[in-house]
């Protein structure tokens, strides 16, 4: 297909937005306009979490969860000498593979505004076997603003943040560019918010901070918002491309929305994902289920908060995560919108999740 079957411009001023860990602002503000005339209220926390929230007709509520927050860096050190050019000394804050950083442009975000950088990569004619065969660490990583030292201290300080300078793009059937880890299911979420009328119980549509760095913001919610049933949002694995056995795909491009059974931080309670394959079911919606080796999801966050919780999670299957050019197909974001529509419109507080 040529193009998206949602509103691909809000989503790529989401994905385009930036907001590292702690600093989500931008995307906040975002997120409570786009919330404006969609749901009963919004509010905002200590933390920087947004919730809102359409009421329902019973006291039973549920919690979707998306994340705001994406990878990025905190300048740790401006480095130099007074006669020369400076570079920027980086710290990472969430999960950086540091072999996709070389030669990424990238964006300081200053108090006075932003500069571009890039990180730099040393040529290979000038690197031995060694050199060209050591494996890169984050911490070796500087940034390149082409200014000099003096004029770059100025201008730079321990602090600024630091993110990946990338626009979003349609490519084939797909859409690619930086966060879509969480930005496409903080779409689907707010999509969903806005087909939803006159819900059956009280939902609370839940923009959270720090995911990257621990889950922190859900575990916040999970106890000042303390639902009954509690749903994330968040892309996962699909390593359906060259170099990878079928076994190591976790989930695959086009086939739909990932009904998630468990991740490294969590199991999901079965009685929920088995109501989700059934809504899949009974409205045609394409699914696939998702059993993710490792890595962790606002899903644990909310499961742990204020006593046993019941959890289910829908994923969209993204490629190449944690990179530049995250990859999601466009027919697995709608799937996944149509989804959690549907759960969500169909609940109605009488649903048995205990065990």
């Amino acid at each position: 297909m040529a193009d998206a079957a949602f509103d691909f411009d809000l989503l790529a001023e989401l994905t385009e937005e930036h907001g590292v860990p702690g600093y989500e602002d931008d995307v906040r503000e975002l997120v409570e306009r786009k919330f404006e005339g969609t749901v009963d209220r919004v509010r905002t926390d200590a933390m920087g979490n947004v919730v809102g929230t359409l009421e329902g007709e019973s006291d039973f509520s549920v919690a979707v969860a998306a994340h705001m927050d994406e990878i990025g860096f905190m300048v740790k050190n401006v480095k130099g000498k007074d006669d020369g050019f400076g570079f920027v000394e980086l710290d990472a804050l969430g999960g950086w593979d540091a072999r996709v950083l070389k030669a990424q442009r990238v964006r300081i975000h200053t108090e006075d505004g932003d500069l571009p950088g890039v990180i730099g990569s040393p040529p290979p004619h000038t690197q031995d076997e060694e050199e060209r065969e050591k494996t890169p660490k984050v911490e070796d990583v500087a940034v390149d603003v082409g200014l000099p030292y003096d004029e770059l201290e100025e201008r730079v300080s321990p602090g600024d943040l630091v993110t990946i300078d990338q626009s979003t793009e349609l490519v084939g059937e797909t859409v690619t560019g930086k966060a879509l880890d969480d930005r496409v299911c903080l779409f689907a979420m707010l999509e969903a918010a806005r087909r939803i009328e006159d819900p059956a119980v009280t939902i609370h549509f839940c923009a959270t901070v720090q995911e990257e760095v621990g889950l922190r913001g859900a575990r916040a919610l999970g106890v000042d918002v303390d639902p009954d049933l509690a749903i994330a949002l968040d892309v996962t694995v699909a390593n359906d491309v060259p170099g990878f056995d079928e076994g190591e795909y976790v989930t695959r491009l086009g086939e739909g929305a990932a009904i998630k059974l468990k991740d490294g931080s969590v199991i999901t309670s079965p009685k929920v994902h088995r109501r989700l394959k059934a809504v899949a079911e009974e409205n045609d919606v394409d699914h696939q289920f998702e059993i993710l080796p490792a890595g962790g999801t606002d899903t644990a966050g909310f499961q742990l908060s204020a006593g046993a919780k019941p959890v289910g999670a829908i994923s969209i299957p993204t490629r190449y995560l944690h990179t530049a050019t995250e990859t999601a197909h466009v027919d697995d974001v709608a799937a996944t919108i149509d989804l959690l529509t549907a759960f969500l419109e169909s609940e109605d507080g009488s649903y048995d999740y205990t065990l």
